[in-house]
């Protein structure tokens, strides 16, 4: 599968998502001490985009299922590169963060549309390797993006924002390799509206389950994200190396848990039992970082956190496929997109009150409850089905 070349351009359109913020944060103290922005203000520039891929990615979904999803993933990737390469001209914060906002627009089509091309290209079991491989793109891009950022942005922060010019390259690629399997429909199937049938797919207790439990997954792991250094720094002095390697843990765990085991798990336990032992996973991990004071311990710690993490993410965006018919799977993937997106802006205001009352080890106590429950709602899930 691998060397499938459409498969691997799926795979980096999709990465450039995890680019967004992981490119602007190292460079953010550049950026803050020479344009001279609000301290307080600064970091909405790393974090804005979760919410416009949040919005935006499901409407996309659905324009891309409408139009065709090359016909959404080209100019997504042209307008990503647009937005991207136009922060490094902009001297306001306002400005800004208009165009990063933007950017987390067009992030939101090359997600829907790389996800339902992913989607329609495999099916069954083939479909969930797939998927798994890019969980664990994502999941590795998601390190090393941060760390290209800050080597290239080391000479001048404007340099660092000319990397989103990859989305040029990969938009004629795709353009001239890519070429979208136009679904058979049933008679019953075409004879149902698509805003019907995606409000029937959506709106079904099942659908609203997965995206309930992807919502709370990103909220699982951005806690890991961004309160583990935090922690690490207060409790055992971790510099921006370590905490740095502690992470990449997650990461080595994730992208190898998710590529290579997510799907032989599913196949052993079911899809539902699979993921709610990842989020079984997850939350123990979580439960157990306030208590590691060394650091092979909290690397261990880290990788098992990360392997929980890469079998729950490919098993829930595999439950989502099975549930929607190729015609709408754009749109139903993309939900699930937006969902995750969403727990990652919602995480730091859920748990950042705690910091105000110096309850650093409570934030993770609070996330290991958010797993369990997300994995207990997979345990108790009856055999719903869609009609």
């Amino acid at each position: 599968m691998l060397h499938d070349i459409r498969l691997l351009i799926l795979l980096a359109a999709g990465s450039l998502t995890t680019m967004v913020g992981g490119v602007v944060a190292p460079i953010l103290p550049e950026m803050v001490e020479e344009l001279r922005l609000d301290p307080s203000l600064a970091g909405n520039l790393v974090s804005i985009h979760c919410l416009t891929i949040a919005l935006f990615s499901p409407l996309l979904g659905i324009v891309a299922d409408r139009v065709g999803r090359l016909r959404v993933l080209i100019p997504s990737l042209m307008l990503y590169a647009l937005f991207g390469v136009a922060g490094a001209f902009m001297s306001s914060f306002w400005h800004l963060l208009a165009t990063r906002a933007l950017m987390g627009a067009a992030s939101g089509g090359i997600a829907a549309a790389s996800l339902g091309l992913l989607g329609n290209m495999y099916e069954g079991q083939a479909r969930s390797q797939a998927l798994g491989y890019a969980t664990g793109t994502l999941t590795i891009t998601g390190i090393a993006f941060p760390l290209l950022g800050g080597w290239v942005g080391a000479t001048h922060w404007q340099f660092a924002f000319y990397l989103y010019g990859l989305g040029l390259p990969l938009a004629v690629l795709a353009a001239l390799i890519l070429r979208e399997k136009q679904p058979k429909l049933s008679a019953k199937e075409s004879a149902i509206a698509p805003s019907h049938k995606l409000s029937q797919v959506l709106g079904h207790p099942h659908a609203l389950q997965l995206l309930l439990t992807l919502c709370l997954a990103s909220i699982a792991m951005t806690t890991v994200v961004i309160y583990a250094p935090l922690y690490l720094s207060e409790t055992i002095g971790a510099g921006a190396a370590l905490n740095g390697i502690v992470l990449a843990s997650r990461a080595v765990g994730a992208a190898a848990v998710s590529a290579f085991a997510a799907k032989g798990l599913a196949q052993r336990l079911g899809l539902h039992r699979a993921t709610a032992l990842g989020f079984g996973l997850m939350a123990l991990t979580l439960a157990t970082i306030p208590l590691l004071h060394q650091i092979r311990w909290i690397l261990l710690t880290a990788m098992f956190f990360g392997m929980g993490f890469g079998i729950v993410l490919p098993n829930l965006y595999s439950a989502l496929a099975n549930l929607a018919p190729a015609k709408l799977r754009s749109s139903v993937l993309s939900t699930g997109t937006g969902a995750g997106f969403l727990g990652q802006f919602l995480c730091p205001i859920l748990f950042g009150p705690l910091l105000d009352y110096n309850q650093l080890p409570v934030v993770f106590y609070a996330a290991a409850s958010v797993a369990i429950v997300a994995g207990l709602l997979l345990l108790v899930r009856r055999q719903w089905s869609i009609g």
